[in-house]
């Protein structure tokens, strides 16, 4: 009887070491499983934090450079935007200049047959060597195609577009006849000749 015993309760005991392997069999399983189906926590083992994707790349970009990226977009918008300024300031120069050379020709309508040649041909020559200097005035192109007319016979290189040529590099009238063979007096005389022309043209008829 007393063996009978014994066994009995080497039973119970394996009974109850197999029940509590099983439970924390179980539990251990659970635990793998919770929160999302079992997948690592973010950061842990290697995986990608919470947040991370191209966004986060992007910034990163930045940060990196110290913000050269940035600076490096700014600049070429401020490149682009200071083309598009000079082209708008450089047409405003344009039109404006016309619109007074315009408004000339009306107020001395004799002003271009006195010169021996005509408003169109005046207007249409202004506005074409405006294209190439947008600040040239309507008198340097008079005095331009005067100048030429005077002197191209002794000169043959002294020309209204090699004259407004050296206009539009920023050399003044004297220099630039200087620079075409001109002598000093005789280009101060050229000047004076063309100039008088000029006011003559724009007298009106008493």
């Amino acid at each position: 009887m007393r063996r009978e015993g014994s066994w009995k309760f080497a039973g119970m005991v394996l009974t109850c070491l197999l029940v509590l392997g099983l439970h924390a069999n179980a539990s251990a399983q659970g635990r793998g499983r919770g929160g999302g189906g079992g997948g690592r926590p973010p950061g842990v083992g290697g995986g990608p934090p919470a947040g991370a994707g191209v966004d986060r790349g992007i910034g990163n970009a930045s940060d990196r450079s110290n913000g050269r990226s940035d600076a490096g977009l700014g600049r070429a918008s401020d490149r682009s935007n200071g083309r598009s300024d000079a082209r708008l300031e450089r047409a405003r120069k344009q039109h404006e200049n016309a619109r007074r050379a315009d408004s000339e020709l009306r107020d001395h309508p004799e002003m271009a047959a006195r010169l021996h040649t005509t408003a169109n041909d005046l207007r249409e020559g202004y506005q074409a060597a405006l294209a190439a200097n947008p600040d040239l005035k309507f008198g340097q192109y008079v005095a331009a195609t005067r100048l030429a007319a005077n002197l191209g016979t002794r000169h043959p290189n002294v020309t209204r577009e090699a004259i407004l040529a050296g206009l539009a590099d920023g050399d003044s009238i004297g220099r630039t006849l200087r620079e075409l063979g001109v002598g000093k007096d005789e280009a101060k005389e050229a000047e004076r000749q063309a100039e008088r022309e000029l006011k003559q043209s724009k007298r009106r008829n008493p």
